[in-house]
């Protein structure tokens, strides 16, 4: 088994006028997905982002970064595990907020070292 990051890509305006029980509905969306992937083995761990952050370089660093002018930005992570990057693209296939296009996931490999 190979070992993935799935990086959850959401519209960071969005989420940032999302009340509690509006993000909490997402969240317990996610959470039953997570459970039939815990289920199945290839779930491994994983959390969810606050909508905001800082961009750093060896120069500087920013609060108001592009990362979070853009549309879309990185509102999470997960790792899994699967037998190749094909099978992890079919789990994250499954999520229900890909499938209502409420989201979408980054599957990247992980590197062997």
């Amino acid at each position: 088994m190979e070992r993935f990051l799935m990086l959850v890509r959401e519209d960071l305006n969005e989420l940032k006028n999302f009340s509690h029980q509006r993000r909490l509905e997402g969240v317990h969306t996610m959470q039953k997905w997570l459970e039939s992937l815990i289920e199945s083995g290839n779930y491994i761990g994983g959390e969810a982002l606050t909508p905001t952050g800082r961009y750093v370089t060896e120069d500087s660093i920013v609060s108001d970064g592009p990362f979070i002018e853009a549309k879309e930005g990185i509102s999470g992570y997960m790792l899994f595990q699967a037998e190749n990057i094909e099978q992890a693209a079919a789990i994250a296939l499954t999520c229900p907020l890909v499938i209502e296009k409420k989201m979408a996931l980054e599957v990247r490999p992980m590197l062997a070292i």
